[in-house]
C-alpha cells in the first residue's frame, strides 16, 4: 500500500531546510524530499530523502508508484544570477521541471479523484520596472502591475505562475475525461534573509552576503550602490507564509498568486546595521552595473494587502527583530571557533 506523503523538491536549499523542520513538528506528516544534493544528517532523519534530478521522469514515476502525494511544495529552481549565465538550462529546470510536476499532480488528482495541493514560491523577479524614476513613483507594487520581467529567472517564474493557474482552472477543458483538480497556490517572495544557510547566488543576496562576510571577518564589496532598495523577509516568515497559505480555506482566497512582504531596506541601511554589530567590518560599494540593473528593475516595496485580507498574512519579524534576534546572533554563532 502506498504511503501518503508531502513532497518537497529543492529540499537542500534555504527554504527547504526551514520547511522540513516546520513540517516535521507535526508527527503525522510523512515527508518525501527530492534534491540533487544530500541533506544534512539532522534533517535527513526527518524525511525520506531521494537524491535525484527533478527532470528524471523515470524517477518521478517511481516515486508516484511508492507514494500517494497529497501536497507538493515545489522549491527547486535555478536562481537569478545563475539563470542569467545559463538561460537555456534555467528554462529547462525552472519551467520544464514545474511542468512535469504539474502533470504529476494532475495524474494523481485523476487517479485518486481528489484535489492535490501545489504550493509554488515565486519571486519579485517577475516584476520589471523600466527605470529608477518609475521605481520611485510606484513605491508599492500590486500583483498584477509591472509584470514585465527582465531576467530569465523572472520570466520562468511568471510563466510557471501562469502554468499553475492554467492547470488548476483549464487543463483538459475540452477533453471528455474526468476534470483535474489541482489546488495551485503561489507566494511571491521578496529577498529572503537566512541565518542558517549560506547565500546561494540570488541577485538579492548582497544583504546576507554582507552579514556573513562581516561575521567571518572578511572584506565585502557590495555589487549594488548604497541607495539600491528592495523588500526583504526573514526566512522564518517565508516558511510561515507558505504554510499559512497552504492551510487557508480555499473559499477565502480571491486569487492564486499573492505578494508577501515584511520590510524594505536600502543597501546602505543594511550596511549600517551590520556595522553597528560588527564595527570592524570592511564593507564598500562596488556596483556591478548589470547586476545592479536587475535589482533596480524590482520594486522598492510590494503591496501584500490581498494576502493580509484573504488569509491573515502578518510577518512576525519586523526589521529590528529580523536583524537583532534572528540574523545577527545566529550568523555570529555559525563562525564561533570551538574552544
Amino acid at each position: 500500500m502506498r504511503k501518503r506523503a508531502i513532497l518537497i523538491t529543492g529540499a537542500s536549499g534555504e527554504v527547504g531546510h526551514a520547511l522540513i523542520r516546520r513540517l516535521a513538528e507535526d508527527g503525522n506528516n510523512v515527508l518525501l524530499t527530492l534534491d540533487l544534493h544530500e541533506l544534512p544528517a539532522d534533517l535527513a532523519r526527518l524525511t525520506t530523502h531521494v537524491v535525484g534530478n527533478l527532470l528524471d521522469t523515470h524517477l518521478l514515476t517511481r516515486l508516484v508508484s511508492e507514494y500517494e502525494i497529497d501536497v507538493i511544495f515545489h522549491l527547486a529552481a535555478l536562481l537569478s544570477t545563475r539563470s542569467e549565465i545559463t538561460p537555456e538550462m534555467a528554462h529547462e529546470v525552472n519551467v520544464e521541471g514545474t511542468l512535469g510536476l504539474l502533470k504529476l499532480a494532475a495524474e494523481q488528482s485523476q487517479w485518486r479523484n481528489q484535489s492535490i495541493q501545489f504550493m509554488f514560491p515565486s519571486s519579485i523577479a517577475v516584476y520589471g520596472m523600466p527605470d529608477r524614476e518609475s521605481k520611485q513613483l510606484f513605491a508599492r507594487v500590486r500583483e498584477f502591475e509591472w509584470n514585465q520581467p527582465r531576467t530569465m529567472y523572472g520570466c520562468n517564474k511568471l510563466y510557471c505562475e501562469m502554468l499553475g493557474c492554467y492547470y488548476s482552472r483549464h487543463y483538459r477543458q475540452l477533453a471528455a475525461q474526468q476534470p483535474v483538480t489541482i489546488d495551485f497556490r503561489c507566494v511571491r517572495f521578496p529577498g529572503l534573509l537566512s541565518a542558517f544557510t549560506l547565500p546561494s547566488g540570488g541577485t538579492s543576496d548582497y544583504g546576507p552576503e554582507m552579514i556573513h562576510a562581516a561575521a567571518r571577518g572578511e572584506a565585502y564589496a557590495c555589487f549594488v550602490r548604497e541607495e539600491a532598495r528592495i523588500p526583504f523577509m526573514a526566512m522564518p516568515d517565508a516558511v510561515a507564509a507558505l504554510l499559512d497559505l497552504a492551510r487557508a480555506p480555499r473559499e477565502k482566497l480571491t486569487r492564486q498568486v499573492y505578494n508577501v512582504g515584511a520590510f524594505s531596506l536600502s543597501a546602505a541601511q543594511i550596511r549600517d546595521r551590520v556595522m553597528a554589530v560588527f564595527p570592524d567590518a570592511a564593507i564598500r560599494f562596488v556596483p556591478d552595473l548589470k547586476r545592479e540593473a536587475i535589482v533596480d528593475s524590482w520594486p522598492a516595496d510590494i503591496d501584500d494587502s490581498a494576502a493580509r485580507m484573504d488569509w491573515g498574512w502578518s510577518p512576525q519579524y519586523d526589521v529590528n527583530r529580523a536583524f537583532d534576534e534572528y540574523l545577527f546572533p545566529n550568523v555570529r554563532q555559525r563562525y564561533v571557533q570551538p574552544a
